[in-house]
């Protein structure tokens, strides 16, 4: 149950990421409140998913999720570029964040 938590943990840092951008500079109410929401949220989820898997996987995972999750809103949603060494590594981050999932059983 601690990895679902963890997993929708990471997706709410996709959310405030994504928030951050949109909230332009805090300039926008909307998407600043929707930030504070999100940003308490995964930190709140994070907390409660580390009190059962180790700090450092969380905490890994956690960012990772976020990382990967962003990138992929940059490319879908702003049209960042999606070059091939981007998805190499972003590919190399999701199967890093799957091993650590599966050496912490």
């Amino acid at each position: 149950m601690n990895w679902l938590i963890l997993i929708i943990a990471g997706l709410f840092e996709v959310g405030f990421t994504t928030c951050l951008k949109l909230s332009n500079n805090f300039t926008r109410l909307g998407w600043s409140i929707a930030f504070l929401i999100s940003i308490s949220l995964s930190f709140f989820l994070l907390n409660k998913a580390s009190q059962t898997i180790p700090i450092g996987t969380a905490y890994a995972v956690w960012t990772g999720i976020g990382a990967v999750g962003t990138v992929l809103v940059g490319i879908i949603l702003f049209k960042e570029p999606s070059d091939f060494w981007r998805l190499f590594f972003i590919t190399t981050l999701i199967a890093s964040i799957a091993g650590l999932k599966f050496v912490s059983q």
